[in-house]
């Protein structure tokens, strides 16, 4: 079956960068749009970002482009996602999700990482 599990979430201070990860498993990982997508307490999943199969293609929500870079490694089956200058209102649960924008929602998602941006 498919396994997402994160990794690399933690507490760091605003302006901080942290790199999570995640391992997949239980599917041809390569052939899949990949994304991460967030919950800040009090709302609703949003999704932050994707990356396609081979990794040539990548999109953002527009709050977090120039500081966030998602990248994958299909030889590791992992996926990863580089924060850079990060806010306190990106404190939130981060996951990884099986599908890109338009379909991250009907695929899998992992347990999630929590980051917490605070000084």
């Amino acid at each position: 079956q498919v396994q997402l599990v994160e990794s690399g979430g933690g507490l760091v201070q605003p302006g901080d960068s942290l790199r999570l990860s995640c391992a997949a498993s239980g599917f041809t990982f390569s052939d899949f749009w990949m994304s991460w997508v967030r919950q800040i307490p009090g709302k609703g999943l949003e999704w932050v970002s994707g990356i396609d199969g081979d990794g040539g293609t990548t999109k953002y929500e527009n709050s977090v482009k120039g500081r966030f870079t998602i990248s994958r490694d299909n030889a590791k089956n992992t996926l990863y996602l580089q924060m850079n200058n990060l806010k306190p209102e990106e404190t939130a649960v981060y996951y990884c999700a099986k599908g890109g924008a338009a379909t991250w929602t009907t695929g899998a998602r992992g347990q999630g990482t929590q980051v917490t941006v605070s000084s």
